[in-house]
């Protein structure tokens, strides 16, 4: 796992030097989709930061394969206006695109025009690449998933032969349920080697996310703690402010349990509560994941919480109700937002709750994980002011801004004691000069020198599916929606699902 974008502050500057990346291989890297808003917003950013970063191959091109009659000059120039207002949209560091870089990369991008149903397109890959190797990158819709690579064995473009690899990265979403996701699994494995799939997660390109590691297993002093003796329980938050916005079509179907839990959430809690593996080797890595998701007990019905938001007003301004959204069903009972409270039957975690909720049109756009400690002992303090001890909680923040914050009681200046809560943070900015970013940086990287440690194998894809599956079984019943009015922290039931533990959720809008 090797990070790409942070460089150090000036304290670590002569180490950071020393322990550089090293360059990607030459080849091809091939984007089915390459006119698409991902491969405009988030791909081709990315590959402009790693070519700044001087860590692609001179002998490294892009080929573009998408339905759209448009010229190849004309997309290098939709590329070029897409990356200005990237690096102009990211801060003070990032003021103006590197022409030289822009112009380097350019030269080496080439289209191909044509459908991902026809074998003819295909063929038309297969003389552009020739003997090359070849990253595909799948930026499409998942209807194609099966078709791409179906055609990509076919045509022996998935063949590895003479030295040359040939991988293929997936995005989400991998599967509509448990059933798609092992039927889709079995498709590709028609075609490819496990190690040839990389199923993509970027969540875990971010560098708080790749922390969690980190943290636990570097620091003598966090990981004795992070067991049942010492945590109360964990809570695990992705929140966002924004509603369905043009993608009313597929969220109708989706959900958002689909959408976040089997796949984002699950991540944040397989790393926040596996154990520590024999290497950072990626199947010693992805073998803890993979147990700690299998050792989650089953999904009870009063575990689980779904809502949908109403009109409310987000940030001074009014908006919509997620029923009278463009594109939904008035009578909707697609969720917009799902709370769980879910248990570990392992040795480390038993008796310890993860809550887990992610929704759309909250307080604030938050994703964080939260570790609550056990209190200590209040007898010391039973015949002072004291009336109560500060909960000690370590929260990880994933975005808005990445860092680590730990809160804690400390002493008040004075004659008697008197206890204030207090805090501690590092933040990412203050500590490492990091360059704009899109979070694929690390994990295109990765794929090309063959670190496979930040994607999912096939049965972490099933394993976090098996857990939400009675939730999607239950169905998508109106009369089991709890409403909430957009802008607010959520349903109601939520937080009845915390306070029958006796317990609270940590604000969003806070």
């Amino acid at each position: 796992m090797e990070s790409i974008i942070a460089s150090a502050s000036s304290q670590i500057d002569d180490a950071r030097h020393e322990n550089m990346p090293r360059r990607g291989p030459p080849g091809v890297f091939v984007i089915f989709g390459g006119g698409g808003d991902l491969t405009h917003r988030l791909l081709v950013p990315a590959i402009y930061n790693l070519a700044g970063a001087g860590l692609l191959d001179s002998d490294f091109s892009i080929i573009m394969v998408d339905w759209a009659d448009i010229s190849p000059d004309q997309l290098r120039q939709d590329f070029h206006d897409s990356l200005e207002n990237f690096v102009t949209s990211r801060g003070t560091e990032a003021v103006a695109l590197h022409g030289d870089v822009w112009k380097r990369l350019a030269s080496r991008i080439d289209y191909v025009r044509g459908s991902f149903e026809d074998g003819a397109t295909y063929d038309t890959l297969a003389k552009k690449t020739a003997n090359r190797n070849c990253i595909f990158y799948l930026a499409v819709a998942a209807r194609f998933f099966g078709t791409i690579v179906d055609h990509l064995g076919q045509s022996g473009l998935a063949r590895e032969t003479g030295g040359v690899f040939r991988r293929v990265i997936i995005e989400k979403p991998f599967g509509s349920d448990l059933a798609s996701a092992v039927a889709l699994n079995a498709r590709l494995l028609r075609n490819l080697d496990e190690r040839q799939i990389y199923r993509i997660d970027h969540y875990l390109g971010k560098e708080t996310v790749q922390n969690i590691l980190a943290l636990r297993f570097s620091n003598g002093f966090f990981e004795p703690l992070w067991n049942r003796d010492n945590i109360d329980h964990v809570q695990i938050t992705a929140a966002e402010t924004v509603g369905v916005e043009q993608r009313a079509k597929f969220y109708e179907g989706t959900g958002a349990v689909r959408d976040m839990v089997p796949n984002h959430v699950m991540q944040l809690l397989a790393m926040t509560a596996m154990e520590a593996p024999i290497s950072f080797d990626a199947d010693a890595v992805r073998d803890e994941k993979t147990k700690v998701l299998k050792a989650i007990h089953t999904l009870q019905r009063h575990d689980v919480v779904r809502g949908q938001y109403t009109a409310g007003t987000i940030k001074g301004q009014p908006v919509a109700g997620y029923r009278e959204e463009p594109g939904v069903d008035p009578h909707s009972g697609t969720e917009t937002y799902v709370a769980m409270k879910l248990q570990i039957d392992n040795w480390r975690w038993a008796g310890v709750p993860f809550y887990v909720r992610t929704g759309k049109r909250l307080a604030a756009r938050k994703t964080e994980v939260a570790i609550h400690f056990k209190s200590a002992p209040y007898a010391l303090f039973r015949d002072t002011p004291v009336d109560k001890l500060t909960p000690n909680i370590m929260m990880l923040h994933i975005q808005p801004t990445e860092g680590v914050t730990m809160q804690f009681s400390a002493k008040i200046p004075g004659p008697t004691v008197h206890l204030g809560g207090v805090r501690m943070k590092f933040d990412y900015s203050e500590w490492f000069h990091e360059g704009p970013s899109t979070g694929y940086e690390t994990l295109i990287y990765d794929c090309m020198i063959g670190d496979a440690t930040l994607f999912q194998r096939a049965d972490n894809i099933e394993a976090g599916w098996r857990v939400v599956q009675p939730a999607l079984e239950w169905g998508q019943d109106p009369a089991s929606l709890n409403v909430y009015p957009a802008g607010s922290e959520g349903p109601k039931a939520a937080d009845d699902l915390l306070a029958r533990d006796h317990r609270h959720w940590l604000k969003i809008g806070s």
